[in-house]
Parts: C-alpha cells; structure tokens; sequence
C-alpha cells in the first residue's frame, strides 16, 4: 500500500478499471481518471490494489480494496465497515489513511470497495525487525503500544460511533462468531481447537474493562512505517469493531508468542533483550501506564482466546485456497499454521488452568 512496496503483481486489471473510472466520474471526479491497477500479492483476506489516475506521481496514487469474489461467509469482508471506522478516525490520534469513498453496490465492479489515498510508508512484516539497531526496535515496539492506547482512551460514541458494535459481551460474541466461522471452514478435525472450544468459555466469563475501538488484527504487518521508526498508518480494519480495551493488545501479544519460524512468524525462541525488543510484561505495563488500566487477571486465557480466533481465521485463508478463491500467493503455507496457532492457544491454557486450580 506504499511506494516502497514492491511486491505486487502489475498486471493491470482491465476489467476493473473501465466501470471503476465511470463510477468515478460521479462518486469521487477529483481524484483524476484512473489508468492503471496493479494487485499488491500480500494480504491474506480483501484484494487490494495501487490505482494511477491521470494526476500522475504521488498526488496522484490511491489504493483500491475489494472484497475477494466468490461466495462469502456472513458478515465477513467487511470493506464498508473499514471505510467506516477509518473515516471516522481521520481526525484522530490514530494514524489512517484518507478516505475517499466507498461503493456498497457489487454491480459496479463485481464485489464492494472503497477507495483511500495512498500512504508513504513501508510494510514490515518480520517482528524481529532485520536491520534495525536495538534503539530503534525499542522505539517501533513502544510506538505500537502508543497506537493501542489511543485507540483504548478514545470514546466511541464522539466519533459517531455507537450503533458499530454492541457495548458489552464481547468475548461471548466473539465465541459464537468464530466458532460458527471455524465450523464453516473446517477440513480436519484439530485437537488443540477442540480443547479451546470446550474451556475457553468459562475461563473467560469475566467481563473485561473498558469500551473502546477494536481494531481485531493489530500487528506489524498492518502498520505502514515510515523513516524506520514512524508509524504512518494502521491499516486492514476488516475486523474493528467496539468491544473491552485490552482486547487488541492481547491479540498483538499472543501474535508475538508465535514460533519465529511459522509463515506468520512472532518472537516465539527469540531472545527479545539481545535484540532490544521489550519482554511481553514490559509492554503491558507500559499500555496500563498510558491509559490507567490494570491488566485482567486472566490474561494467560485471554491470549488463549486470541490464538483461538486467530487459528479461526487461518482455516479461512486455507479453504480459500482450497476453493480457489485465495487472495494471497503464499495462502497454502499460511492457512496450515491454523493448527500450530491451535496448539500454543491449547498450551496456554492448560499451563493457565493449572496454576488456577
């Protein structure tokens, strides 16, 4: 989504570009008339691509983001909801891109969009940060905690808002909503996912502090970074909604407890201090210190619910593929981590639920 971003397939896409360009006329004229497209290969979920228009250069760059084609599962690819709250957040402490408009009609193109402008930014998608000096990976990683707690400090309904997401049961939704998703892309039986199934819910029956934005998918690979250290934007919003404020946070650090060496790598046997990365504790103590929360006591069942609905949406990204409707080239490898996400989640637990007992 940036002009340093080089791996993308140019091909334009022709079919797209004409209806897109009468659409344009009307919807959004000052932005110039498109004349190329070319899909970035990253992205696991909504097809998204570089659209030129006739301005030319930078000015005159924006991104094009669609939902994949195909039948699709309910309520998923939300575009019209990540045009929403991206919107709403323009004027926010929240870095976003700008918005342009949005098309809820899927017979312009095919599918629903929405058009942004394009950020000057670059995707990072190792968390170990190759080539950076100790100094500037603490910087990046305390800076990324900084984006979570203006996203927890901010209220809602000031941004118009409170019809986004209900303001309470969020977890219990969120078990319901992933399991159905999980069921209804299934291919194997994965133990580690059944256990989760069967213990998550009284682990979690405590209602969680706190009302705020929820991005759902808070890692490095959705920031765009800018000068090696500035985070430009926050990107992918597909799964925001409104919900508890240590919600993202855990979701980052559980991200974080992944095996380096997975297609979608954390920190998991990496040593954090050699490479001046801070310890998970460190950052959680640095969210509560910026926004004056405590961290809930079931946090270790919390980042087992995290790796639960993370390993939901692998499954996704695998039957997609499966079905052949994948938006990413790499789609094979990464939908198979489902079950490796599983099992951590499963580990978690089991260690949590013994020190519990």
């Amino acid at each position: 989504m940036s002009e340093s971003d080089s791996n993308e397939d140019i091909t334009a896409e022709k079919t797209i570009i004409e209806p897109l360009a009468d659409w344009l006329q009307q919807a959004a004229p000052h932005i110039g008339t498109p004349i190329s497209l070319s899909k970035f290969s990253t992205g696991q979920s909504n097809p998204t691509y570089r659209l030129q228009t006739s301005h030319g250069g930078k000015v005159g760059r924006f991104v094009l983001r669609t939902q994949p084609s195909g039948v699709l599962l309910k309520s998923a690819h939300a575009v019209d909801r990540e045009y929403r709250i991206m919107k709403a957040l323009g004027s926010s402490a929240v870095p976003v891109p700008d918005m342009i408009a949005m098309c809820d009609d899927p017979k312009i193109i095919g599918v629903k969009f929405f058009i942004m402008r394009e950020v000057d930014g670059k995707t990072i998608f190792s968390p170990t940060l190759d080539g950076y000096n100790m100094a500037d990976r603490g910087t990046l990683f305390f800076g990324q905690i900084s984006i979570l707690a203006a996203l927890a400090k901010l209220d809602p309904f000031s941004l118009s808002l409170k019809d986004f997401g209900k303001t309470s049961g969020y977890i219990e939704r969120q078990l319901r909503t992933w399991t159905r998703q999980y069921r209804a892309c299934e291919t194997d039986t994965i133990t580690g996912m059944e256990f989760l199934l069967k213990q998550l819910p009284a682990c979690l029956a405590t209602e969680l502090p706190g009302l705020c934005v929820i991005h759902g998918d808070f890692r490095l690979d959705n920031l765009l970074i800018s000068n090696q250290i500035d985070i430009a934007a926050l990107i992918d919003w597909e799964l925001s909604t409104l919900g508890p404020t240590f919600v993202d946070l855990s979701y980052w650090c559980a991200m974080l407890r992944m095996d380096s060496g997975w297609p979608i790598g954390g920190l998991g046997g990496v040593d954090r201090a050699n490479l001046g990365i801070p310890e998970e504790a460190t950052l959680v103590d640095a969210f509560c210190e910026e926004t004056g929360l405590h961290r809930p006591d079931n946090w270790d069942a919390l980042i087992a619910f995290q790796c639960f609905r993370f390993a939901a949406i692998l499954q996704g990204v695998l039957k997609r593929h499966l079905d052949g409707n994948a938006s990413a080239n790499n789609a094979a490898s990464v939908g198979s981590q489902a079950k490796l996400v599983a099992e951590l989640g499963a580990n978690v637990l089991l260690q949590y639920l013994s020190s519990n007992r």
